[in-house]
């Protein structure tokens, strides 16, 4: 730590450390989950997307984000983004089945 950094700031960013370390982890945790999913779904010939699902998700997590006081577009976008990067999982694992 450079000695010009207050504190406080260092204190703050150590926080964001941990918490950036801990999504990392989640996501991680939660990508395991959707590989499964996406397995029984190339087992089963289903599609790779749910659109259906995806937008119960996408209001879902809106409504978390207005809750916790966190932007809900900027929620939706980050879980637009987590939802392409799953199905795109889910349709390379059908290729590969």
């Amino acid at each position: 730590m450079s000695a010009d950094v207050p504190p406080e700031l260092a204190e703050l960013r150590s926080s964001i450390d941990n918490i950036d370390a801990a999504l990392v982890h989640l996501l991680a945790e939660r990508f395991k989950c959707t590989q499964r999913v996406g397995v029984l779904k190339a087992q089963r010939d289903l599609p790779p997307a749910d659109p259906a699902r995806e937008e119960r998700q996408i209001t879902r997590l809106r409504d978390l984000a207005t809750d916790a006081g966190l932007d809900p577009v900027f929620a939706e976008k980050f879980l637009n983004f987590v939802i392409a990067e799953v199905i795109h999982h889910h349709q390379r694992i059908a290729e590969e089945a």
